[in-house]
C-alpha cells in the first residue's frame, strides 16, 4: 500500500499521541484585508483606465508654482528650458509606453508650474516703488475698482511726471482719488499725487500684497492730494468704459430704490462691488455660513444661466416649426452661455466668477454639442485655464476655496449620483431640494474648512442651518428679482423687482442673525502653519484622482496629519514695521504696549490671532524708553533714545528700537534696518532656550516683487 509521507507520519503515531496533539493554530482570515486592498487596487486601475491622470495636472502645476514661489532665488531660464527639452524628449520616447507617458505628463505639468510665474513676471511684472514720491502726474485711468469714503479707488497707467516730479518708474499704480467726479476708464487725468510703496504682509505667511500687486503690474499705491483735472476723455465705445458705465448705472439705480445694508448687498450680488456692504452685515453672514453669497461665484452664475435656460426653453417650446430645424434645448443653452458671459462682465470678474463662468461654458457647451456635462474633467480644464492665465491667483483664498468646493461637490455627486427623478412627486422633489442644500452645505463646508481656518481663522459651525434657511430665499426670490430688475433698468421699471430683492436681503440677514446667535461659543479656529495647505493639496489630488469610495481616505488621513504636523502657535510679541505698534503677551492675552489701537496692522492682528489686543501697557516709561516684563518670563525694552541702547541690551531679553542700532546687542534686537528688511516681526519666547523664535513677515530673499530698501 503506497501512502504519502504525511499519511505515513499520522498513521504510524500511537492513537493516544494523536489524541493529545493540540489543534493546529491557523492564521486569522485575511479576506477582509485582501478585499479592501484589492478594492483599492481596482479603484486605482479604474482611474488609470479612465485616463484620470489628466485630473492631476492642475495639482502638479500648483506644486510647481509653490516650489518656484518658495525658492530663495530666481530660477535660471537656461535650466528651465533645458529641463523642458529633456521632458519633451522623454515624452517622445515614451509614446508607446502608456504608464511612463502618464508620469511624464505629470512631470511636464510640474515644469509648466515652475515656468509660469517667471513667464508672467517678464510679461506683466513691474518695478516696485521703494520710497515715497510726490508731485504732479499725468496718467490714464484703466479701471474703477470701488467707491470708498475718501473717494474712488482706481488703477492708473502711463504715469508721466510733470515739472520737477520724480518718475515712480512703475507700470501701473492703485490710487484713491478724492473728488473724482465722473471719471471712467480711458480718461487721461492730471493731479498732484503722493505715491508710496505697496505694503508688505502684516503677519508672517499672511496675504502678500506686494506679490499679488507685482503680478497685476501694480508697483505703487497712492492718493491724490488736490483737485483732479481731466485732460482727455476716453473713447465712448471702448468695452471697458461701456461695462464700467453699466456697472455704475446699476449701482445708482440700486441706491435709489434700496437702503443700507440691503443696497450694499444688492450691489455685491449684481456688480460684484462689496465696498458698500456694512461690516456688521458681513460678519453676520460669515458666522452664519453665508459669506459665499456676497461673492459672485457658481451659485449666482448658475441661477442666472438657469433662469435664462428655462425661460428660453419654455418660451420657444410652442414654436413647433423651430423644432424641426434646431434643438430648442441647444438654443436655450447658447442663450444661457451669453447670459453667463454678460453677468461675468458686469460682476467685476473675480477668480471664483471666472472659474464658474468657465465651468458653465464647458457644461452648457457640452449640452450644445450633446456631450456629458458635469464631470471632473471639466473642473480640471477650468483649473488649467485659470492657472495658465493668472498663476498668482493660486495663492489667493478665492481660488483655493472655489476649486475645493467644486471638486468636493462633483466628487460627492460621482459617489452618490441620484437616480432619474422624472416620476417623483412634487413633495418628494421639494424634500430632495432641501436635502440637496443640506448635503451641498456639508460637503462644501467640509472641503473649504481647512482654507477658511488658514486664511481667515473663521469657521461657521451652524453654516448648514444658515444655508438651509437662506438658500431657498436666494435661489427663488433674491437672484430672480435681481435678474428681472437688471433687465428692466433700461425701461426704468426696476423698482418693484428691486423692492422684492431688498425684502429678501433683509429676511436673509434676519435669518443670518438668528443662526449667528445660535453659533455663539461654538466657533474654534486653530492657527495653522503653511504645511496645512500642502497636506490639503495632496489630499485633494488623491480625492480627485480616485473615483471609488477609497477617495475618502484622503480627508480621513489629512485631519490627523494637520493636527499632528501643521498646528501653529500664537506670538508673544508683534512689532509693526511702518507704525509704532507693539503688542506683548500679558495675563489677559496680547496687549498693545505702543502705537495706536485703530491702525490697520493691529486690526489684522486682532482678526488673525482672535485676540482683542486692547491698550494696557504693563511697561514703565521715561524719556529714554520703556521697560516691562511678560508673565511668559521675558522682558522687553522699547528704546527711544540711543543713549539707553546698551543699558537696555544688558537688562532685557528683547530690545526694540525704531532708529538704527548704534552697536551690537546681547539680547534679541529689532531695529530700523531689521524692520525695513523684514517688515512686521512675530516673536515667541522659548523658555527652554531662554531666547526668541523670530519670524519676519518678509522672508530674507530677493525676489522681483520686493523693492530694494532705500
Amino acid at each position: 500500500m503506497s501512502v504519502t509521507a504525511d499519511e505515513t507520519t499520522v498513521e504510524t503515531r500511537p492513537p493516544a499521541v494523536v489524541a493529545k496533539l493540540p489543534a493546529p493554530v491557523l492564521p486569522p482570515p485575511r479576506r477582509a484585508t485582501r478585499s479592501w486592498a484589492s478594492g483599492l487596487a481596482q479603484g486605482l486601475q479604474t482611474a488609470l483606465d479612465h485616463r484620470r491622470t489628466f485630473l492631476l495636472w492642475p495639482y502638479a502645476m500648483v506644486a510647481g508654482l509653490i516650489a518656484w514661489a518658495a525658492s530663495p532665488f530666481e530660477p535660471d531660464w537656461l535650466a528651465l528650458v533645458a529641463a523642458g527639452a529633456l521632458l519633451a524628449l522623454i515624452a517622445l520616447l515614451s509614446v508607446h509606453r502608456l504608464g511612463r507617458l502618464r508620469l511624464v505628463g505629470i512631470a511636464i505639468a510640474f515644469w509648466l508650474g515652475l515656468a509660469l510665474l517667471p513667464l508672467h513676471s517678464a510679461l506683466f511684472g513691474t518695478p516696485m516703488l521703494a520710497r515715497a514720491t510726490y508731485g504732479t502726474y499725468e496718467m490714464r485711468v484703466d479701471e474703477i475698482l470701488s467707491e470708498v469714503e475718501s473717494g474712488l479707488r482706481v488703477i492708473v497707467s502711463a504715469i508721466a511726471p510733470q515739472g520737477q516730479a520724480r518718475d515712480p518708474g512703475v507700470r501701473r499704480a492703485r490710487l484713491v482719488v478724492a473728488d473724482a467726479g465722473d471719471l471712467a476708464p480711458g480718461d487721461i487725468v492730471r493731479a498732484p499725487v503722493r505715491f508710496y510703496p505697496v505694503p508688505g504682509p502684516v503677519v508672517p505667511n499672511g496675504h502678500d500684497t506686494q506679490f499679488h500687486a507685482f503680478f497685476d503690474g501694480i508697483g505703487a499705491y497712492g492718493n491724490t492730494t488736490d483737485t483732479v483735472e481731466r485732460v482727455a476723455t476716453g473713447a465712448a465705445g471702448a468695452p471697458d468704459r461701456v461695462i464700467d458705465g453699466i456697472r455704475r448705472g446699476i449701482a445708482d439705480r440700486i441706491e435709489t430704490h434700496l437702503q443700507p445694508p440691503a443696497a450694499g448687498i444688492a450691489r455685491a450680488l449684481i456688480t460684484g462691488d462689496q465696498s458698500a456692504v456694512p461690516e456688521q452685515a458681513r460678519e453676520t453672514m460669515a458666522t452664519a455660513g453665508l459669506a459665499h453669497v456676497l461673492s459672485v461665484s457658481g451659485l449666482h452664475l448658475t441661477i442666472v444661466a438657469g433662469l435664462v435656460l428655462v425661460t428660453l426653453r419654455v418660451g420657444l417650446a410652442p414654436f413647433s416649426a423651430l423644432h424641426g430645424i434646431v434643438s430648442v434645448k441647444r438654443i436655450a443653452a447658447a442663450g444661457a452661455v451669453l447670459a453667463a458671459l454678460a453677468y461675468f462682465a458686469i460682476s467685476g470678474g473675480n477668480v471664483a466668477a471666472l472659474r464658474s463662468t468657465i465651468m458653465l461654458v464647458l457644461i452648457l457647451g457640452a449640452v450644445i454639442f450633446g456631450r456629458r456635462a458635469l464631470t471632473m474633467r471639466n473642473v480640471a480644464i477650468a483649473a488649467l485655464i485659470v492657472i495658465s492665465t493668472d498663476p498668482a491667483s493660486v495663492f489667493r483664498p478665492s481660488f483655493q476655496l472655489s476649486f475645493a468646493a467644486v471638486v468636493a461637490l462633483i466628487a460627492a455627486w460621482e459617489l452618490m449620483r441620484p437616480p432619474d427623478d422624472g416620476k417623483r412627486s412634487i413633495p418628494s422633489r421639494i424634500l430632495g431640494y432641501l436635502w440637496g442644500i443640506v448635503l451641498t452645505s456639508l460637503v462644501a463646508g467640509a472641503a473649504t474648512l481647512l482654507f477658511s481656518i488658514y486664511h481667515f481663522q473663521q469657521t461657521s459651525p451652524l453654516g448648514v442651518l444658515g444655508n438651509l434657511f437662506s438658500l431657498p430665499l436666494v435661489g427663488f426670490v433674491m437672484m430672480p428679482a435681481a435678474v428681472i430688475g437688471t433687465l428692466l433698468m433700461p425701461l426704468g421699471w426696476e423698482g418693484p423687482a428691486l423692492a422684492v430683492m431688498g425684502w429678501s436681503i433683509d429676511r436673509m440677514l434676519d435669518l443670518g442673525q438668528l443662526v449667528a446667535g445660535w453659533s455663539g461659543g461654538l466657533d474654534y479656529s486653530p492657527l495653522l502653519a503653511p504645511l496645512a495647505l500642502g497636506i490639503g493639496l495632496i489630499a485633494f489630488a488623491w480625492f480627485t484622482f480616485v473615483p471609488t469610495w477609497h477617495r475618502l481616505l484622503a480627508p480621513a488621513l489629512a485631519i490627523p496629519a494637520v493636527l499632528l504636523l501643521a498646528l501653529d502657535h500664537p506670538p508673544d510679541v508683534l512689532i509693526a514695521d511702518t507704525t509704532q505698534a507693539v503688542a506683548m503677551r500679558t495675563d489677559n492675552g496680547l496687549a498693545l504696549v505702543a502705537g495706536k489701537s485703530d491702525s490697520f496692522a493691529v486690526d489684522v492682528w486682532r482678526e488673525t490671532y482672535s485676540d482683542p489686543i486692547e491698550a494696557g501697557s504693563p511697561m514703565r516709561c521715561d524719556s529714554l524708553g520703556c521697560f516691562g516684563g511678560s508673565p511668559r518670563g521675558f522682558t522687553v525694552a522699547i528704546v527711544r533714545d540711543t543713549a539707553a541702547f546698551h543699558e537696555d541690551c544688558a537688562a532685557a531679553d528683547l530690545v526694540i528700537m525704531r532708529a538704527r542700532a548704534p552697536g551690537t546687542c546681547a539680547a534679541t534686537a529689532i531695529d530700523a534696518d531689521t524692520l525695513t528688511a523684514g517688515g512686521v516681526h512675530w516673536l515667541r519666547w522659548d523658555a527652554g532656550r531662554a531666547d526668541f523664535e523670530v519670524r519676519p513677515a518678509i522672508p530674507a530673499v530677493r525676489r522681483p516683487w520686493r523693492a530694494e530698501p532705500p
